[in-house]
């Protein structure tokens, strides 16, 4: 059963500009392994901007926000993306869903959670 769905999209331009301007911006929002993911593409900031999306869907298919580091995006060895979380907290879901996609521009994320 459908427990919660998010979804989420931004401009990837506005991740660069908050990066850009203040560096600890990726401490407070990634994990040191989404950082580490992200840095080495090519088109770092859409990396960057689907995993910051894919939160913030999270948050809508709780229903409240965490700590952004309690959430965190990794990718299977096949390339899907798959959510991990590290609140204590019991959401109350069995099974998370996530679909990333991205252009220059934008980044999407959208979550399903189930129990």
């Amino acid at each position: 059963m459908i427990i919660g769905i998010g979804i989420d999209i931004l401009e990837v331009g506005r991740i660069q500009r908050v990066v850009e301007r203040n560096v600890r911006f990726l401490d407070r929002v990634f994990t040191e392994r989404e950082i580490q993911y992200s840095q080495p593409k090519k088109n770092k900031y859409q990396h960057l901007a689907a995993r910051f999306a894919a939160k913030e869907a999270f948050f809508k298919a709780i229903g409240k926000r965490i700590a952004w580091t309690d959430i965190e995006v990794v990718n299977e060895t096949s390339g899907q993306p798959r959510l991990v979380v590290h609140a204590k907290e019991d959401f109350g879901f069995t099974r998370s869903h996530l679909s990333l996609s991205h252009l220059a521009e934008y980044a999407l994320a959208v979550v399903i959670l189930e129990k």
